[in-house]
């Protein structure tokens, strides 16, 4: 890795471009990735297509729904168990027959009354037809503290691609993961009712799940947003791993994810859960350092509900969720960020969207933004500080001086951060801040006990 150390003129230290986004506004996006383009699927019969993952297209929205244009009469029986006309976060993945399979749900949000359903289309964008419902919660008898609620389904391979698995849950009596028959998509039979119980219970603020395999790693990763969704709910992305679908799933800290919940009685008690689970992004803002426009800041809130995959074209790992911001409300638009592991083998999120990015070396020197995400379920965005970069002279390593005292090291795209008794391992890189519109250094760093550690080189120094 070269490193620029600012004793010569280089304008890759931080170069001014302004990329064009053009954003949709895509609730809770499931990815697939089909003939080169990603389609994205998420609540209200949104869905939306890319080429690029800069530029985004809705394609399906509830009041013109081409994912099924007759969706209250194909659908509704689901609709008349859930008691509502709201359709939340459906998954999409292709089987073995080469047609396409959408598991929708249907809820009314305010109780665990839902329904979980199957549809197929020979195409991605549709139309799917009904095939029938495969879950219902809210039944006589159901006990919403300890049984799950039926909607966020992630379906998905094992690591030998035989097996097929549907994780699924929303607060409730937690996460729950079933056995699909990989022809079909159906249930397999055999299993208890409602499946494993992965996590949470207690009404705990945990929904969203999505796992993947790393064939690099040997571990299944599994995605979880905690908190609510809402902009001042504090929604933020964590994982944990196992190395089986089924679990035991621990986090970085090397906590037993099954005991994650709400103590009984104490629902909804976020402080119950907030130890668990590595946190791996939540409500944050970049705040301008001096020479940087001082009238630019973008104050992220609730980011979550997020989709994973790996791009062989790219040679990269993807991450996808939704985001709101401090400005706007409940306002939402759909964020691609690339997903970098650690050499410890967890994953670590870009702190910038994704973008193609030039040649160019990175600069590990001078004034960086840098901020830590905590453990917490914060309603208000955590905010940078300066952390100064002083390089051994020829070295790629050197002090930290500011918000992080310490020292680092890095060696190819790898950094390590030691500042006290915490070690951070990471990546850096050339990413897009969006904000000041320039190419610039990030990096992306995790704690041995799961601390996710961002930062970015400040604009306006070169």
């Amino acid at each position: 890795m070269l490193l620029c150390l600012c004793l010569i003129a280089f304008a890759g230290c931080g170069l001014a471009a302004q990329v064009k986004f053009r954003n949709v506004s895509l609730h809770d996006p499931a990815v697939l990735q089909v003939d080169g383009q990603y389609y994205f699927y998420g609540s209200h019969m949104q869905a939306a297509v890319s080429e690029d993952l800069v530029q985004f297209r809705n394609f399906s929205k509830l009041d013109r729904c081409t994912l099924q244009p007759n969706y209250a009469v194909e659908f509704k029986e689901a609709l008349a168990w859930a008691k509502t006309g709201t359709f939340w976060a459906p998954d999409v993945i292709r089987l073995r027959d080469g047609r396409y399979y959408m598991y929708y749900c249907c809820c009314e949000g305010s109780s665990p009354l839902s329904a979980l359903g199957l549809a197929v289309s020979d195409s991605p964008a549709g139309p799917f037809e009904n095939i029938g419902i495969l879950l219902r919660s809210g039944e006589p008898g159901y006990d919403a503290t300890q049984l799950p609620n039926a909607i966020d389904p992630c379906v998905f391979w094992d690591a030998d691609g035989t097996r097929l698995y549907m994780v699924y849950g929303s607060y409730s009596g937690g996460i729950f993961l079933l056995e699909l028959d990989p022809e079909t998509g159906l249930i397999l039979d055999g299993q208890t009712p409602y499946g494993i119980h992965l996590l949470g219970g207690n009404h705990s603020c945990i929904e969203a799940p999505y796992i993947v395999y790393h064939p690099g790693t040997g571990y299944y990763y599994l995605f979880l947003s905690f908190g609510g969704l809402n902009a001042n709910d504090g929604y933020n992305i964590r994982v944990c791993r196992s190395r089986t679908p089924e679990g035991p799933y621990e986090d970085a800290a090397g906590n037993s994810m099954p005991e994650c919940r709400c103590r009984p009685g104490n629902f909804f008690n976020n402080d119950d859960i907030a130890p668990y689970g590595t946190k791996l992004m939540g409500g944050y803002l970049f705040s301008p350092l001096s020479g940087e426009n001082s009238g630019k800041e973008n104050a992220v809130r609730s980011p979550g509900h997020n989709s994973v995959l790996y791009d062989a074209g790219l040679d990269a790992w993807l991450i996808f969720h939704h985001t709101r911001f401090a400005a706007t409300g409940e306002r939402y638009i759909l964020e691609a960020r690339r997903l970098y592991f650690n050499d410890a083998g967890w994953p670590m999120i870009s702190p910038v969207r994704y973008t193609p990015v030039p040649k160019m070396p990175v600069c590990l020197s001078g004034k960086f933004k840098a901020l830590s995400h905590g453990s917490d379920v914060n309603r208000v965005e955590h905010i940078s500080s300066e952390v100064q970069f002083l390089p051994d002279e020829g070295q790629s390593s050197g002090k930290l001086q500011g918000s992080v005292d310490g020292e680092f090291q890095s060696d190819g795209n790898v950094i390590r951060i030691t500042a006290g008794s915490d070690t951070y391992s990471g990546f850096v890189f050339i990413g897009y801040d969006d904000v000041q519109d320039a190419y610039v250094t990030c990096f992306t760093a995790l704690s041995e006990t799961g601390e996710a550690l961002w930062g970015m080189r400040a604009t306006g120094q070169d």
